[in-house]
């Protein structure tokens, strides 16, 4: 048996519609399940995806994230551990480690996050990890950076709109690279831990190759069949009108902007290791199949 939570959400439904061999002994556990005492006995393993997502907008209750983030994990961590369950996934984020990333973000970076979303996920790794781990038992903390895929919405879903209504992307000036997952590779990586022998540890989770803001628009033309449209207004006005945004509840804002020409690469190199497999798919495919989802 293999208990889920957060399995109605976005990287839930994905992943238990990947995983068609574990489909009849998978539990989704859902919100009230949650609240109870929940036994692990007679499972081999725990994958928790349920947590509070970063709020863009700012309207949440900075205890929400603490409560949800952390407490909720804690007291999953601790039934694990009281269990007979061998292998616990933790679901966490790359802002656990870093709001912004210098270089390459790898898991040897001091963790340092600024958000209350970054410091509740960060309190949850610390405490798996400092608990004593039972022989015979596994935790994997898994650090995801910016998931895609079928039914996703968020920044990808705003360029989508911005090629198939014929808009000019005019962020051209801002030159930058990222890295995003596919979550296809996600539930790949979930997989081969579920199945191999890996050590217990933290693990950035990220495809392999990592893109400016101005490629990804040019992908999601092809997936329209449309050349991009792709502008370079001075960098200086764009700022100027994210910082309007802010003010008057423009599309684009600052924190926004910051998004979509953001660096921030991830190393992926030490999760390869560990299941001794390359990911499926690659960036541009990723996105490829994500863009063809929007229509």
């Amino acid at each position: 048996m293999i208990f889920v939570t957060g399995a109605s959400g976005f990287v839930g439904k994905n992943l238990l519609t990947y995983l068609p061999r574990y489909d009849e002994n998978t539990k989704p556990l859902s919100r009230i399940d949650l609240f109870k005492n929940i036994d692990f006995d007679h499972s081999d393993a725990m994958i928790h995806l349920a947590g509070k997502a970063h709020d863009l907008k700012k309207a949440s209750n900075p205890d929400e994230y603490y409560e949800v983030n952390f407490e909720l994990t804690k007291k999953l961590y601790d039934a694990f551990l009281r269990s007979d369950a061998k292998k616990f996934i933790f679901v966490s984020s790359v802002k656990a480690a870093a709001d912004v990333v210098e270089g390459i973000l790898t898991e040897e970076t001091v963790p340092n996050p600024q958000t209350h979303y970054g410091k509740s996920k960060l309190m949850a790794e610390q405490y798996i990890q400092s608990q004593p781990l039972p022989e015979g038992k596994s935790y994997y903390i898994l650090r995801p950076c910016m998931i895609h895929g079928p039914g996703n919405k968020g920044n990808l879903n705003l360029l989508y709109k911005f090629v198939q209504k014929g808009i000019p992307y005019p962020l051209a000036a801002f030159e930058n690279k990222r890295s995003f997952l596919s979550v296809e590779n996600l539930c790949y990586v979930i997989k081969e831990l579920l199945e191999k022998d890996v050590p217990s540890g933290v693990y950035n989770v990220a495809d392999d190759d990592s893109l400016s803001t101005n490629e990804v628009v040019r992908i999601l033309s092809e997936s329209e069949g449309k050349k991009a449209k792709i502008w370079k207004v001075p960098a200086n006005f764009i700022r100027f009108v994210a910082k309007l945004g802010d003010a008057i509840k423009l599309p684009l804002n600052t924190e926004r902007l910051n998004k979509l020409t953001e660096n921030y690469i991830v190393d992926n190199s030490k999760i390869k290791k560990a299941i001794n497999s390359d990911l499926p798919i690659s960036a541009k495919e990723g996105l490829k199949i994500t863009a063809n989802s929007f229509r």
